[in-house]
């Protein structure tokens, strides 16, 4: 119950600050158990609006930024959707209680990572597909997807998440070797995308080719 109440004041505040103006996106972050996802040392700083190390080098997202990119997303229930970065699986768990069960697809370069996220998705019922790889190469197999987004900063938006993605789809990504920017490219027929560069953000760096 005491994490029941540190959520509920969480999605508040996100409210007041205007992170959060769709109500499937407030019911998603107040639905999931954030530290349930973070090592136990971090349980206590579970719902402050901060990025936390989950080992291996990498962080999970503050949830103002998990929030921020499901609504510029405009995710809806039945959107496949392709996630690059597993993480701890907290963002991944997020979407899919937006998108529903069976809707997400994520991949992990880091294999500890990623099973450790495999653990606790069936420990908690999560529906959502992870596999160990480099996300510059997206998942193939189960394209064509509504939308995909990086947990990661890469150089560029990798050209295979993009090309997985259908026509009318989104893909959001932090962007850029040193200062960082979040982009939004929309995709066309034919593969053309329009780009829309939204704010300055700072995410851990994309590993792989």
């Amino acid at each position: 119950m005491e994490f029941a109440a540190r959520r509920d004041r969480l999605v508040e505040r996100l409210r007041e600050r205007g992170v959060i103006e769709r109500n499937v996106t407030a019911e998603a972050i107040r639905a999931v158990p954030r530290h349930e996802f973070v090592p136990a040392p971090q349980r206590d700083d579970a719902y402050r609006d901060k990025p936390l190390p989950i080992g291996s080098g990498q962080t999970v997202s503050a949830p103002h930024m998990v929030a921020m990119m499901i609504e510029h997303l405009g995710l809806e229930r039945g959107d496949r959707v392709l996630e690059v970065g597993t993480g701890c699986g907290y963002h991944a768990a997020v979407t899919a209680e937006v998108v529903g069960p069976g809707n997400v697809y994520s991949v992990e370069y880091v294999p500890e990572l990623a099973e450790r996220a495999r653990e606790t998705f069936d420990r908690l019922g999560d529906d959502i597909a992870v596999r160990t790889g480099d996300g510059h190469e997206g998942w193939p197999e189960h394209a064509p997807y509504d939308a995909a987004y990086l947990t990661c900063a890469a150089r560029e938006v990798p050209p295979a998440v993009v090309k997985q993605v259908r026509a009318g789809g989104r893909v959001l990504a932090p962007v850029g070797d040193g200062s960082q920017q979040l982009v939004l490219m929309t995709v066309h027929e034919g593969g053309r995308t329009d780009r829309e560069t939204l704010e300055g953000v700072r995410f851990v760096r994309m590993q792989g080719e």
